[in-house]
C-alpha cells in the first residue's frame, strides 16, 4: 500500500502532460509530420513557464494555501534571519500574539545563531529556505541543488530542530525539486499573498497591498531582512504592525502554519538528534 502510494505521489502533472502531448503529436503525425511539432512545443513552453506560478504543483506537490474555510490566515517571512529587522520583529510579533514561520537560509543562520535560537524560544517555527539563496538555484545540477538543501538541514540540527518544509528561492520550482525533497523528508510550500516587495526593495504600502487581496486560508508572504534603497527598518515595521492590526479588524486570524495546513513544519530533536517523543 505504501509503495502505491509513493509511486502516485511520483506521477506529476508534468509527467501526465508530458504523455498527453507526446500521444496527440503522434496522432497528428500521422496526418502531417509538421503538426506533431504543435503539442511538443506547446508542452515545451508550459515547462518553461509553469516554475515561475508558486501556486501550480506542475512538477511536484506545492502546498500554497490552507483548506480551513475559517477567517484564519499565516504569515511566513523569508531570507533571513537579519540583525536588524529580525529581532525588532519577533517583539512587534509577540505585541500582537501572532506566530511565524521562518524560512531562513543556511548563510544566515550561521552568521546569526542567536536570532534563529531567538526565533524558536519565542515559539515559531523555522524552515529551510536553502543555503545561499541563489535565485538561479533552480537552473543548476541536481547535485547542486540537493547539496543547498542538505546543507541547511545540517545546520538547523544544531539547533534542536529537524526543518519538514522548504521554499524555493523566489518560489521557482523545477523538476528534479520533488525526487530530491522526498529524498531529504521535506515537502515544498510556497505562498498566496504576497506585497511584490523584492525582498524589501519595495516597501512603501506593503500593508495596504496585502490587506486589499488578504483572503482566509491565504500563506503570506514576507521577508525579514534589512530593507534597502534607502527605507529604514523602522518604517518597515511600521508596515507590518498595520498589516497585523488590519488583519485583526478584517476578522482574519493570524494561526501558526502548521495549524492552517494541519501538517507539522518542524520537529523537535533533542541532543542525540533523535526524534523526541
Amino acid at each position: 500500500m505504501k509503495n502505491n502510494s509513493i509511486r502516485a505521489e511520483c506521477i506529476s502533472p508534468a509527467m501526465v502532460t508530458g504523455f498527453f502531448a507526446i500521444a496527440l503529436a503522434l496522432i497528428m503525425a500521422s496526418f502531417h509530420v509538421a503538426l506533431a511539432v504543435i503539442p511538443l512545443s506547446g508542452y515545451l513552453c508550459l515547462c518553461a513557464v509553469a516554475p515561475f506560478f508558486p501556486a501550480l504543483s506542475f512538477f511536484l506537490p506545492v502546498i500554497s494555501r490552507g483548506h480551513t474555510e475559517r477567517s484564519a490566515v499565516s504569515i511566513t517571512f523569508d531570507d533571513g534571519p537579519d540583525p536588524v529587522t529580525t529581532g525588532p520583529l519577533l517583539q512587534l510579533l509577540e505585541r500582537h500574539a501572532a506566530k511565524a514561520v521562518f524560512f531562513v537560509t543556511g548563510e544566515r543562520a550561521v552568521k546569526y545563531g542567536n536570532l534563529i535560537s531567538e526565533i524558536l524560544d519565542r515559539g515559531h517555527d523555522v524552515a529551510n529556505h536553502s543555503y545561499s539563496h541563489d535565485p538561479f538555484l533552480m537552473l543548476r545540477p541536481a547535485k547542486k541543488l540537493y547539496q543547498e538543501i542538505e546543507a541547511t538541514q545540517i545546520l538547523l540540527r544544531q539547533f534542536g530542530i529537524l526543518p519538514l518544509a522548504f521554499r524555493p528561492p523566489v518560489g521557482i520550482t523545477n523538476p528534479k525539486l520533488g525526487h530530491i525533497l522526498n529524498q531529504q523528508g521535506l515537502y515544498c510550500i510556497n505562498f498566496s499573498c504576497r506585497a511584490f516587495d523584492m525582498g524589501n526593495r519595495r516597501i512603501y504600502g506593503l500593508s495596504g497591498k496585502i490587506l486589499k487581496k488578504i483572503k482566509p486560508d491565504d500563506i503570506i508572504l514576507l521577508h525579514d531582512v534589512a530593507p534597502k534603497r534607502g527605507m529604514s527598518a523602522d518604517e518597515w515595521l511600521h508596515e507590518i504592525d498595520l498589516m497585523l492590526a488590519g488583519l485583526n479588524n478584517k476578522g482574519l486570524q493570524v494561526v501558526p502554519l502548521g495549524k492552517l495546513l494541519r501538517r507539522k513544519i518542524m520537529i523537535m530533536i533533542n541532543d542525540n538528534r533523535e526524534l523526541a517523543p
